[in-house]
């Protein structure tokens, strides 16, 4: 074999495997992430996370096969039939967490500003750390660490959106209210001293 067709082999190879991981890694990133799906044995909604890797793995010999990794009902009912994939297998973007939070922030106004949510990602929201925030009915400021995530339709349903702004102001008030002085306003200030 002469050096072109050492060449050829090269290329060919090479191309395989520049298609063979772009498929895995196009399935790997369909799949990953937490989900909130309804258990079909409760009927509640449920946290799971697919095995994105095995999925990718598998879809290189035929269709993906697709099986849970995790789930806020185990390890009491691992054994399970898993009969919610069956919803993921329909719209398993629109099971992202991640989705579900984007979708419900997309539109509102923040509840002590009055400015509209930009429309957030999720994942740039995460490396950077400004996440929106929610008020409880209770007035207390909750971050989205806090929330369990069983919870989440109910959550989404009986609190307002904050935005990182007002979160930050917010907390600061409250941790430090010794530290807040409130000035009136120059337009206050000056009606007050017309009238006096």
């Amino acid at each position: 074999m002469n050096s072109s067709g050492y060449l050829i082999v090269t290329v060919l190879v090479a191309t395989s495997l520049y298609f063979g991981i772009r498929s895995l890694a196009r399935v790997y990133s369909h799949y990953r992430g937490t989900r909130l799906v309804t258990c079909p044995e409760t009927g509640r909604p449920t946290i799971v996370e697919v095995d994105a890797l095995h999925a990718s793995l598998t879809s290189t010999v035929g269709l993906p096969d697709i099986r849970l990794k995790e789930c806020t009902r185990w390890p009491l009912n691992k054994q399970c039939g898993q009969e919610c994939l069956a919803t993921m297998d329909v719209a398993p973007e629109q099971c992202l967490v991640s989705g579900v939070l984007m979708r419900w922030y997309r539109g509102r106004k923040c509840c002590y500003c009055d400015k509209e949510m930009e429309e957030l990602h999720w994942e740039e929201l995460r490396c950077l750390g400004h996440k929106p925030a929610l008020l409880s009915p209770d007035g207390l400021l909750v971050q989205w660490s806090e929330v369990p995530m069983e919870n989440l339709s109910t959550i989404l349903n009986t609190h307002l959106p904050v935005c990182w702004d007002c979160y930050i102001v917010q907390s600061f008030r409250r941790e430090h209210p010794e530290l807040i002085v409130l000035r009136p306003r120059l337009k206050d200030f000056t009606e007050g001293v017309a009238t006096h």
